[in-house]
């Protein structure tokens, strides 16, 4: 059981499930909702994910059509991205998180739009946008950091 709660303590959650696909967005968005040079995040099942206490408190912006965005009314930490397109997928900020969550992101993406200020040091691969989905993977929930874009 993983729990993890915003900056002010009003909301916590907790998750009784794994985390998928941990990686690091570098878009303008991530930037520019998390304040920093990049968003740390993880995909989680939305089943796994409740919130124990704050329902009230968590606020959410439609940061892209069908993206929602979930932050404090408080003091304003980001807590979860729910995706219309894909209601069973939450996107989960690693930095609201209590404890280990036993992964690390594995990748950049959206570095094509990343801080010109800052110099990404590790050896983690790097895409200027999102990666393509792995064969077989038709079907598959978005990575949270975007969903797809549209063909057409």
């Amino acid at each position: 059981m993983l729990h993890g709660s915003c900056l002010c303590g009003g909301i916590r959650y907790e998750i009784d499930g794994e985390l998928a696909d941990a990686l690091n967005c570098h878009c303008s968005m991530c930037r520019k909702a998390h304040g920093s040079a990049f968003r740390s995040r993880a995909r989680v099942r939305a089943a796994d994910f409740r919130v124990t206490s704050g329902e009230e408190l968590l606020t959410f912006y439609e940061s892209s059509p069908g993206t929602h965005r979930g932050f404090c009314r408080v003091c304003g930490s980001p807590m979860v991205s729910k995706f219309d397109a894909y209601p069973a997928v939450l996107g989960l900020p690693l930095g609201a998180l209590d404890d280990d969550p036993g992964v690390r992101p594995q990748l950049h993406v959206y570095v094509a739009s990343k801080a010109p200020w800052f110099t990404i040091t590790d050896d983690l691969p790097q895409f200027a946008e999102r990666p393509p989905a792995p064969a077989g993977a038709a079907g598959s929930a978005p990575s949270p950091a975007r969903p797809p874009k549209s063909s057409g």
